[in-house]
């Protein structure tokens, strides 16, 4: 994942986690995503882990590192319906479980998200 599809833009984050924007969930993650024109890339995104359901930085950062490389192995199609509709997003991935879950399991959750807001954004236009 390269550097500008990182969402670290605080007046967009805002926008998404604001009202308006379209969310989500399929279990263990919560996707909110909202097309954004201000953008450098096709796709944005953020991973959140409560620090409240994992204490230990270790266990959020595995959790991180495991729902960016689920996203990176699985975006070529969303960035393909993305630009097909001439449609730029930010997407924020929240983790919802209270334990470590498996990086298959995350991975096919991510495919479904993909999936659906590629479906979205295509159906939109």
């Amino acid at each position: 994942m390269c550097k500008p599809e990182r969402l670290n833009k605080k007046k967009i984050i805002e926008k998404v986690f604001a009202g308006g924007s379209r969310s989500f969930s399929i279990f263990p993650l919560r996707v909110v995503w909202l097309p954004v024109e201000e953008l450098d890339v096709w796709s944005s995104i953020l991973v959140s882990v409560s620090k409240r359901r994992f204490k230990r930085a270790v266990k959020r950062n595995r959790v991180k590192r495991q729902i960016r490389e689920a996203y990176r192995l699985n975006k070529q199609p969303l960035l393909d319906s993305l630009s097909a509709a001439q449609c730029r997003v930010a997407i924020a991935f929240i983790y919802l479980a209270d334990e470590l879950v498996d990086t298959s399991v995350i991975e096919s959750k991510m495919k479904i998200a993909l999936a659906r807001i590629a479906e979205k954004v295509s159906v939109r236009e």
